[in-house]
């Protein structure tokens, strides 16, 4: 049996896959400590598969666990992750501080500085330097390590991430210093290990943030581990692979954005099954909004950031916005109403969960009737409505609106931070969103995506069978994957085949060597080779694989991207990268054969506000709808894992994979205010 969780900022879900049968399950998350809803969660979903929903089973050996944590982003954004102490080359000790000599805010001179996550007088010089080339020109003096360590020591450091100029040319000063802090007890993170490549700034990032979040991570994994001692753990990393939890605790910025990259491997397998190549994949839970570009594969790329710190490692191409069900309505001191980025998390959470103080994006879903009050979570939790409408009026007195004009308002300003999310990772890289479907899942996603797809003019909108838990869900869909690079910076017209082969030779080997480790034999292992390649000159560059013709390839990618090329233009080869995957077994998605297309039939029929009018609207219940059936807008699909809003001027059907895909049949939202809505009509 395998079991994949994922850990959100209100609700744990989790996916049990036994044989061909899938179990699915949600519960509130605990913040304080992870892991109590993720052991409940396990012994309740076993309890579900063997017919006593609602009790503990215990956790039987040998299950195979994939979780995907947000412990690590968490104590990025919070601050909250240990203290650090850098080792740097003397006289580079301001590097984190300087970065790249920009400022988010150009026009603005009071902008704050950077605050690096190396506390002041935490930052200390070593005597020593190594040229781009790897030839040593002052050579480390092992006799002031002790001097080193007792600094650490006196700082209270611990974790130590150690950053030497070019250690990605020539690693010897640097695994040094970093073997002897290691035998003196610290937590050590190398850049020559954790990124070995060059650009200082951005390899010293990645490696203090990996420094900074390992200790909580080693300690969270370590009482994980502990707990399911007979099972074999493993994490869900940001390059859409999982790796070990022994692996991922002492790498754990691998794992820093691993449950929205979940959700993109799981839409990616959902939209092929459902015959939709091109998808937007649209992940609203109860804290944040994940939006990913999927043009038939999954997009990575090696630049992103988590807070405020460059994380350069390969990652899958998402987009976060402080957007979710949880996210908190408040009036700005301008007189203006805002929502979020400030989330009532699952602890107190939104009013209508019965301890929440403040007004939410869900408070305002159930005020508009978009939510049963009486079949949330499939019956499993009653909201509490009459607090949240307490709340909105009392909001709404300030604003000089009513409690449902404040209710729309909200969702509306919601929708607008997620539009603009989307605009991100399409029309600002030269796509057209109108040419791709838009998969939304997340707890809340079935809720806001109509809505939303109308105001950027897409037609479908694709709501998945296991909408609820499909980041889970896509753990256990995932490959073991791992990432090697090497700075190498040669001319392409000097890289020779045989040259290139001898670059990538240990990192296949490493590879390699890596996927047996983890059980893999040869035949369930595939192994990539790119190449990062950019025009003498230019600062940064583009991956492509390695291939005949990986020039051409180059060219007509920056020309895509870019609306140039120039095949005479000398180019550069900077990184050679390697992918290497061990292939898992994989859970089939059931089909079921299409019935008679017929209507469906509500269970009932009740109001609901659309575009600011109140619309009689059916009501269904998800798991009830059969392959085939379809039905006319205004409807409300309420599940067990996840609600689907249906407006006035979508009609959506059910396919044979149990999805729900919903159409546009004519412009809605603020174009169709002044018009009345239609009631729910069953079409054939």
């Amino acid at each position: 049996m395998r079991i994949g969780v994922d850990t959100g900022g209100t609700f744990t879900d989790l996916v049990l896959l036994d044989g061909r049968e899938l179990f699915v399950h949600k519960l509130r998350s605990t913040p304080d400590d992870p892991s109590r809803a993720i052991l409940a969660g396990i012994r309740e979903i076993l309890a579900l598969r063997t017919g006593a929903p609602g009790a503990e089973a215990p956790i039987a050996p040998g299950l195979d666990v994939v979780h995907g944590s947000t412990v690590a982003t968490n104590a990025v954004l919070e601050r909250r992750g240990a203290r650090v102490g850098l080792v740097a080359t003397r006289g580079f000790e301001d590097v984190l501080r300087i970065g790249r000599q920009t400022r988010k805010e150009l026009y603005n001179f009071l902008v704050p500085d950077r605050a690096p996550l190396v506390d002041e007088g935490m930052t200390f010089g070593v005597a020593e330097r190594m040229l781009a080339d790897g030839s040593v020109r002052q050579a480390l003096d092992a006799s002031t390590l002790d001097g080193l360590v007792a600094s650490l020591r006196t700082g209270g450091a611990a974790s130590v991430a150690v950053c030497l100029l070019h250690s990605y040319a020539n690693p010897a000063h640097e695994r040094a210093i970093a073997e002897r802090l290691a035998a003196e007890g610290f937590s050590v993170s190398a850049s020559h290990v954790i990124l070995p490549e060059y650009r200082e700034f951005e390899r010293w990032s990645t490696t203090v943030v990996n420094a900074y979040v390992t200790p909580l991570m080693d300690r969270y994994l370590g009482r994980l581990q502990e707990a399911l001692h007979d099972t074999r753990l493993s994490i869900m990393q940001s390059n859409g692979g999982s790796i070990s939890a022994t692996q991922a605790r002492t790498a754990a910025v691998q794992t820093i954005l691993s449950g929205p990259a979940a959700g993109a491997v799981g839409a990616h397998a959902v939209a092929h099954a459902a015959g939709f190549p091109r998808v937007i994949s649209f992940d609203m839970g109860g804290t944040s909004t994940d939006v990913s570009l999927i043009d038939d594969r999954i997009g990575v790329t090696t630049e992103s950031t988590v807070g405020d710190f460059p994380v350069r490692l390969p990652i899958i191409d998402i987009h976060t916005v402080g957007a979710g069900g949880g996210s908190i309505a408040f009036i700005d001191p301008g007189g203006a109403l805002r929502v979020g980025p400030r989330s009532a998390g699952a602890d107190p959470g939104p009013i209508c969960y019965g301890r929440g103080t403040e007004l939410t994006v869900t408070d305002a879903n159930l005020l508009l009737g978009r939510l049963d009050p009486g079949a949330f979570l499939g019956g499993r939790m009653s909201l509490d409505a009459g607090g949240a409408r307490a709340a909105a009026r009392a909001m709404g007195r300030t604003l000089g609106m009513s409690d449902m004009q404040l209710a729309h308002g909200i969702v509306r300003i919601a929708n607008a931070n997620m539009e603009r999310a989307i605009r991100v990772v399409s029309v600002q890289r030269g796509f057209d969103p109108r040419d791709f479907a838009l998969l939304a899942f997340g707890g809340a996603g079935g809720m806001h995506a109509c809505e939303i797809a109308d105001t950027l003019d897409i037609t479908t909108v694709i709501v998945p069978r296991h909408a609820g838990v499909l980041s889970a869900l896509g753990m256990l869909l995932a490959d073991v994957t791992k990432d090697y690079s090497q700075s190498v910076l040669t001319r392409v017209d000097l890289a020779a085949d045989a040259w290139l082969d001898a670059q990538f030779a240990p990192l296949v080997a490493r590879a390699n060597a890596d996927l047996a480790r983890e059980g893999f034999d040869e035949r369930r292992r595939v192994i990539a080779c790119m190449l990062d390649v950019r025009y003498v000159g230019q600062s940064f560059e583009i991956s492509v694989p390695l291939a005949p013709g990986y020039r051409e390839t180059f060219d007509a990618q920056h020309a895509r991207l870019y609306g140039y090329s120039n095949a005479a233009r000398p180019a550069e080869i900077v990184n050679v990268r390697v992918k290497a995957s061990g292939v898992t077994d994989k859970p089939a998605l059931p089909r079921a054969t299409s019935a008679d297309p017929a209507a469906p039939v509500p269970v009932t029929v009740r109001p609901a506000w659309f575009a600011g009018r109140r619309v009689e609207t059916a009501v269904f219940r998800t798991e009830a709808l059969a392959a085939g059936e379809a039905a006319m807008g205004p409807a409300i699909l309420a599940g067990g894992q996840a609600t689907t809003v249906i407006p006035p001027n979508f009609r959506f059907r059910i396919d044979a994979l149990g999805n729900v895909i919903a159409s546009r049949v004519s412009s809605g939202g603020r174009r169709r205010a002044s018009k009345a809505a239609p009631a729910a009509v069953p079409v054939s």
